[in-house]
């Protein structure tokens, strides 16, 4: 069994037939829930890759610092229960699967889990808004291998990625409007804005929208809170030094914000949806760490989480796919995304990455 994907090149990237559904599938990162968790999580991440132990145990201490407990577990589960009640409010009768590609619930034993409960044909929610192979591809990957090992596993389809739908745009514009009110009104006009994402290998952004989809989002957030100070820039890299990466990084970029005098900043973890484990240690340890150093008043935005819009829009999206020639909401210029990955989408033909974003 599969999940949906063009067939060649010029196959439609959209579907516009009304479709039956058993059930949804929110797909995710996973992470450590236990000390004793933390170094085989890193194992999954990582293998494959000949990751030398000393290197995950140096990673490990990250999550040493919080008990060994990622909290993306725990968020991706209120997400589900919030979604669970949004769709009853709504009179859609779908049970929610939960499946991960690095740690428990596995996706192999999800994908078992609902062959067993007599699911034939499912819809995938990824808990990453935007493309690129570790955001989209690797999870679509992560499902057919999955069905490969259950016999008479579901079928799946995808939603598309959201970077630019109104229901994740307005609510990440009203957490940044949050966090500039909490300076005072006089300096609310200097304030510079960090919209953060993770970093990837420039090869893999090569082969995807990433960063034009990046862009786009943190141009739509900054219009709606009036905001002309901001800059994408990148947190989480990984990897090999010598390999290229997506830049700079938000360290980086704090220095060089304060060599130009900036002492007033806001940091918008703009490409995840959740205040994950990458969040808490990248943002709001580091950078709050590096905040002091430089003097700068540093205000970390929250991520959409369970904002109510957030949850209605995973609902239109479900919707969305259940309807013929269906209304596809998105903001900016550049259009709904595709909803049928086409053949070639966020290839990445080299050597896998040694870090993925936890989204």
């Amino acid at each position: 069994m599969s999940i949906q994907g063009a067939q060649s090149p010029d196959s439609p990237r959209f579907d516009d037939t009304a479709r039956q559904y058993d059930a949804i599938l929110v797909m995710s990162f996973g992470g450590p829930e236990g000390m004793d968790d933390i170094l085989p999580f890193l194992e999954n991440v990582t293998r494959g890759r000949n990751i030398p132990r000393e290197r995950l145990v140096e990673v490990g201490h990250h999550y040493e610092l919080f008990g060994g407990v990622s909290p993306i577990n725990a968020q991706n589960n209120a997400l589900i229960a919030a979604l669970a009640v949004e769709l009853a409010e709504h009179g859609i009768d779908l049970p929610i699967y939960f499946g991960n590609r690095n740690w428990h619930p596995m996706i192999g034993d999800t994908v078992r889990q609902m062959r067993d409960d007599g699911v034939k044909k499912a819809l995938a929610f990824f808990t990453s808004g935007f493309s690129c192979y570790s955001g989209c591809r690797q999870y679509r990957e992560d499902i057919m291998r999955a069905c490969e090992g259950v016999d008479d596993a579901p079928t799946f389809d995808k939603i598309r990625v959201f970077y630019n739908h109104p229901g994740f745009i307005l609510p990440n514009a009203e957490n940044v409007q949050a966090a500039l009110e909490q300076f005072p009104p006089e300096r609310r006009a200097d304030v510079h804005i960090a919209f953060t994402a993770h970093s990837i290998p420039s090869s893999m952004a090569k082969h995807s929208a990433y960063e034009a989809q990046l862009n786009d989002a943190c141009r739509l957030v900054a219009e709606r809170t009036g905001i002309n100070h901001y800059a994408l820039v990148y947190q989480s890299r990984s990897g090999a030094p010598h390999i290229p990466w997506l830049e700079p990084d938000i360290l980086d970029h704090m220095e060089a914000l304060a060599e130009q005098g900036i002492t007033d900043l806001i940091i918008h973890p703009i490409g995840f949806i959740s205040d994950h484990m990458e969040v808490l240690y990248d943002l709001d340890t580091e950078a709050v760490e590096k905040a002091e150093e430089l003097g700068m008043t540093m205000i970390r935005a929250a991520t959409v989480g369970t904002h109510p819009r957030f949850v209605a829009m995973i609902r239109e999206l479900i919707v969305e796919r259940m309807t013929a020639h269906p209304e596809r909401l998105a903001l900016g210029n550049r259009g709904a995304n595709h909803d049928v990955c086409p053949v070639n989408c966020c290839l990445y033909p080299v050597s896998r990455p040694t870090g993925t974003p936890e989204a």
